[in-house]
Order: structure tokens, then sequence, then C-alpha cells
């Protein structure tokens, strides 16, 4: 873990959870690209930067999930670099109780405010800034998150963040979190289409041919959504849509799984009731979700 890969002539990743990019724009200088999940990961960076005797210029984060930006902080305070993010993600990079709370739905509680969902504040600033990088071209891919971003660097490696899942993940998890759904198909369609000299996805392994596992996601998101549309074939609330999801699917049920598989069901629920396929009614004061 934590191993440095070389995957083109300048471009490289550090295998771990959450896969760390690094562009080296020279002999002494790079880019990162995410930068883990915490402070240790943040140390493990840098001491992997040193022994290379790199000097860090920036982290491009590709998202503002905690996993991605959890290394901002420490990295930052030791090197003073500069932090890019893209739209809505630089306001969830320098203010992290953005995304706890809009997991939870309200200000949450203590069991949620861990570096899992809760990453320490980092300053950032729009990829739209005139120091951005040129040389790095910037992959919109809404749908996992916000504003979620890929990188394609000069040597055509292609960083494409959370869009895609491994097959192992899917068939443990089956549920990846989501925020929109529309815009997740549609990256998915977008990916499927790309053409790299390497693909690395920071939960996969590193691919020439991302292809069937675009299939793999899509086919996961259409069989959720059908499921759904099974479940809700008489009215029911939120909550016991979700119990039947746990159970149906054989998850455990604890708070983080309850935010971040509860947020994506909602997000499915958006979806489904936006293109026609189910109706919500209120009574004895619930909210009620029914297919058409």
């Amino acid at each position: 873990m934590f191993e440095l890969v070389q995957v083109g002539e300048k471009s490289y990743y550090i295998n771990c959870p959450a896969k760390i990019g690094i562009y080296k724009i020279d002999d002494n200088n790079v880019y990162l690209i995410d930068s883990g999940n915490d402070k240790d990961a943040g140390r493990k960076v840098r001491r992997i930067l040193d022994e290379n005797e790199w000097n860090l210029k920036a982290i491009i984060n590709t998202h503002s999930n905690a996993d991605h930006i959890g290394g901002n902080h420490y990295l930052q305070q030791n090197t003073n670099c500069k932090i890019f993010a893209n739209g809505i993600e630089t306001s969830f990079t320098k203010y992290p109780i953005l995304e706890t709370s809009f997991l939870y739905g309200g200000y949450p509680c203590k069991d949620l405010r861990h570096k899992f969902l809760l990453a320490s504040e980092s300053n950032a600033v729009d990829v739209t800034d005139v120091s951005f990088p040129n040389e790095l071209e910037i992959i919109p891919l809404p749908g996992h998150f916000f504003d979620m971003i890929g990188i394609r660097t000069p040597d055509n490696t292609v960083f494409l963040a959370d869009c895609i899942s491994s097959k192992s993940t899917l068939e443990k998890y089956q549920l990846s979190f989501i925020y929109d759904v529309d815009a997740y198909l549609e990256t998915l369609k977008k990916v499927k289409e790309m053409e790299a000299a390497v693909f690395v996805p920071a939960h996969t392994e590193a691919t020439k041919n991302i292809k069937e596992l675009v299939r793999l996601n899509r086919d996961k998101v259409l069989e959720i959504a059908d499921n759904l549309f099974l479940i809700c074939e008489t009215p029911l609330n939120f909550e016991a849509i979700l119990q039947k999801v746990f159970t149906d699917y054989h998850l455990t049920m604890n708070f983080e799984q309850y935010v971040l598989v509860g947020s994506t069901i909602r997000s499915y629920l958006s979806w489904l009731k936006d293109t026609g396929k189910i109706q919500i009614s209120f009574e004895n004061n619930q909210l009620l979700w029914q297919r058409l």
C-alpha cells in the first residue's frame, strides 16, 4: 500500500484505497491528483515526494469526498501548495462540514463527524483560476458527486476519480454512492467512448480498456432502479424502502451506511419520479412513494 506506480512518461499513481495521481512537470516539480483520506495519508505522500526529490506545486482535487481531500490540510500546511477544485467541490473542500451535513440532511451528530465523512479544511481555489496548469485537461464527470472531474495528462493518462467501481466492489456493496443518477449515466456514456493510453479509476485497477467496467456499472444502476420500482408496488415511506433495500441486498445498517446508502436511494427515487416511473402522495402526514 502507498506504492508509487508509473503509468505514463510523466504520470504516476500512488496505490492506496483512493488512488492518488501524480503528474511530473519536470525533474523537480509535480502536481498531485487528490490527496488520500487523512493526515496519515498526507504524511505518506510527502515521504514519497521527498524520496524522489519532488516539490509539490499543487493538488488538484477531483471532488470533495473526504477520502480524496483528507490529506489536503497536512500537505498544504507543510508545503504551501495550491489546491484546485471544481465548482461546488471548491466550497465543500474549503468547508468540509457541508458534505456531512448534506449526507445527513441536517447538522450531523458526533457519530458522523469523523475522518471518513469529515475532512479537515483546506484553502482551495476553483479550476478556473488563471494559475491552473493548462497542460492538464479537465474532464467533467458529474453524477457521483456535484461537480466531479477527471484529469487527462499530456501523456494521455486519464484519472477517472470515482465514476467507476470494480466488479468486486459492486458485488460486495451493491450500491455505489450516486448524487445525480441521470448525470451519472451520462458520465458513464462519455467514459465508454473515451480513448486513452491508460485509465486510472480511484477504486479499481488501472486499465487500458474501460468499456467492460463501464457496462458493469451501468447495469448495476439500472438493476437498482428496477428493484426500487418493484419495491414501490404499494405506497411506502422512505424508511420502509431503505429497510427493504438493505434486506434485499444483504447489507448491514450502521449510521455511516444509513446516510451514504440513504442519500443514494433518495437520488434514485428523485430520478424515477422525474422520469415518470413513480409518484408521490402525502397520507397520514407521511411522504409515500408508489410506482405508476
